[in-house]
């Protein structure tokens, strides 16, 4: 019968120690510990990440790719002008709460950095962060709605279609 001597045994531990699941590490090397490069791209870009599924999986659709499908969808000429134009100032209003988003995500990683975080701090913080998340998020699915009002309910099923949502005829809206 093979043995392992103490100390084997306390380095296997320690080895596999070592080998565990550490998600953060090299983050902690992040300008914004909380944010990814991406993920502050992405804000200051006004881009979607997820934010509008719930509108956009439930048969809403969104400007970006009602535009990408303009042809498939048959828009008119007026169509294709109300959502450029809901698409402009949305991607302008997104942009702006993703940057004050990106601040204050700035803001609370400093205070931390600087040791000059307490609990009075850390609830304005977050707090603040917290509302603009939640205004970023309103804004994305805010534009879904209005798109929808732009689309007749033919072009509302085959955008759900040519997204793979669902078969042509599949989402239902009443007006």
């Amino acid at each position: 019968m093979y043995r392992t001597s103490g100390v084997v045994a306390v380095g296997l531990m320690v080895f596999s120690a070592l080998g565990q699941n550490t998600p953060y590490a090299g983050q902690q090397q992040r300008e914004i510990k909380s944010l990814s490069a991406p993920e502050v791209a992405d804000l200051l870009a006004g881009q979607g990440m997820g934010l509008a599924k719930a509108a956009e999986l439930n048969g809403y659709p969104g400007p970006s790719h009602v535009l990408e499908n303009a042809g498939a969808l048959s828009l008119t000429s007026n169509q294709r002008d109300s959502t450029q134009a809901l698409l402009d100032k949305h991607k302008a209003r997104a942009r702006q709460i993703g940057a004050q988003l990106v601040a204050a995500e700035r803001a609370l990683d400093g205070a931390f950095v600087s040791r000059e975080i307490d609990g009075t701090g850390l609830v304005r913080l977050t707090t603040e962060i917290g509302k603009l998340q939640g205004q970023l998020r309103e804004e994305h699915l805010r534009t879904h709605l209005e798109q929808t009002a732009l689309l007749n309910q033919h072009q509302i099923q085959n955008y759900s279609a040519l997204r793979g949502y669902a078969a042509a005829g599949n989402h239902q809206h009443r007006r």
